[in-house]
């Protein structure tokens, strides 16, 4: 029987390491040949052209503690001593933050304290995304780009969007919903 410590020696020789998997959007092929064709379609943009877009984004971030990383060393019998355990909560505490941010710069953040619905989405925009464009782009035209969540392609989203006269980049799916 081969031990454990030659079977990872010659893996290693073989150029493999043991590695956490990266994550990656699962898109089917028709999202695929909508990205493509997107790409296409920018790939002569000019440098001008993208700085006039005004990109934007929501992400929550959980607030957690005694994160040691992914693995930990340790002896047979030491599984369940502390410096060996990763503490978790059923229900870490988290902020939802929306931003914006150009070539001109970075927008104000805004701290979320409610589920983002259409309505919520739209006071972000009309009390942050708006006020951001107009110091980041002063009077000049901008381009407002904003993911495919279900709030900004919401009916009532688009409809207040075209109401405040705000031209959208047609962005692509990222994956599958």
């Amino acid at each position: 029987m081969v031990s454990r410590a030659t079977t990872h020696r010659r893996v290693k020789e073989f150029g493999y390491n043991c590695r956490i998997p990266l994550v990656k959007p699962l898109m089917n092929h028709r999202q695929r040949q909508r990205r493509l064709t997107w790409a296409k379609e920018k790939k002569n943009w000019t440098v001008a052209q993208w700085s006039k877009v005004l990109f934007s984004d929501e992400s929550k971030f959980c607030i957690s503690f005694g994160n040691h990383g992914p693995r930990v060393l340790r002896k047979g019998r030491e599984a369940h001593s502390p410096s060996c355990l990763k503490s978790s909560v059923k229900f870490p505490q988290s902020v939802m933050i929306w931003g914006a941010v150009s070539s001109a710069g970075v927008g104000p953040l805004s701290f979320l304290k409610t589920k983002v619905t259409a309505p919520v989405y739209q006071e972000i925009l009309e009390h942050f995304m708006l006020p951001s464009a107009d110091q980041l782009f002063e009077d000049a035209d901008f381009i407002f780009q904003q993911d495919l969540a279900p709030t900004h392609t919401a009916k009532s989203t688009k409809s207040w969007l075209n109401d405040h006269g705000v031209g959208v980049l047609d962005w692509p799916a990222t994956h599958q919903t």
